[in-house]
């Protein structure tokens, strides 16, 4: 174990003498995907509750494809399947794009975690208390107003505890990284283990690494909804 920590605690943490790996290329993918997937799932939200079949059931469908397909699917086709197509190599910007993997991977992850993020968010604001939206319409809230100054603060802070379990799954989702060739914790475990050997001791430090960062990002969640969610009552 002392063996493997000295030639590879770098490639771990952060780099391996080329690339960034290990922790850092893991918390890359995970924040870079929560971000484009959090500023897709707002606007979704909103569309995916709305009365209007034709703005709904776009999102509906959207929603259903990407939780109804595992993600290694959606990986694969972002990173092999989308870049077979001849129309896309003609377009350079699009070959560029589709060539790199990392690009690939998180375009795959933020879609994936979009789709779960705008049915956490379209449950809160269906379960939204309707005194609130008669209060704020009262005092001539309407349309955008609306959504902007009550209803998505409101949503936002009443999905915090489902958004926090959505962010850990999206974290051990990072681990189907690996198949793009991306070097994020996994790819940097099994190449430690076809080195050494040391099967249990390498994915035994993966292991401790992704327990590491459950437990700050539970302890960074459990802060939030202590701040913004303590006028729900004594449970939070």
């Amino acid at each position: 174990m002392i063996e493997l920590l000295q030639e590879y605690w770098k490639p771990f943490l952060y780099n391996d003498g080329y690339h960034i790996t290990g922790l850092a290329m893991t918390l890359w993918l995970l924040s870079a995907s929560l971000f484009f997937g959090f500023l897709m799932a707002v606007p979704l939200s909103i569309a995916r509750v709305s009365s209007n079949l034709f703005v709904r059931w776009p999102v509906q469908f959207y929603t259903y494809l990407f939780r109804g397909t595992p993600l290694y699917i959606q990986l694969l086709i972002c990173y092999t399947g989308i870049y077979s197509l001849a129309a896309v190599r003609s377009q350079p910007l699009l070959d560029a794009f589709f060539r790199d993997a990392l690009n690939c991977t998180i375009l795959a992850f933020a879609l994936n975690t979009c789709a779960y993020t705008t049915e956490i968010f379209a449950g809160a604001i269906r379960n939204m208390n309707h005194g609130e939206v008669e209060a704020a319409k009262a005092f001539g809230l309407r349309g955008w107003k609306l959504y902007t100054y009550i209803i998505m603060p409101s949503a936002l802070r009443r999905s915090l505890p489902n958004y926090s379990n959505e962010v850990i799954l999206m974290l051990h989702s990072t681990t189907v990284a690996f198949t793009a060739t991306v070097p994020d914790i996994l790819k940097v475990a099994r190449d430690a283990n076809s080195a050494t050997f040391l099967t249990f001791q390498s994915f035994g430090i993966a292991a401790a690494i992704y327990l590491a960062i459950t437990f700050s990002l539970v302890g960074l969640f459990r802060l939030a909804e202590r701040r913004w969610l303590s006028f729900l009552g004594p449970a939070h």
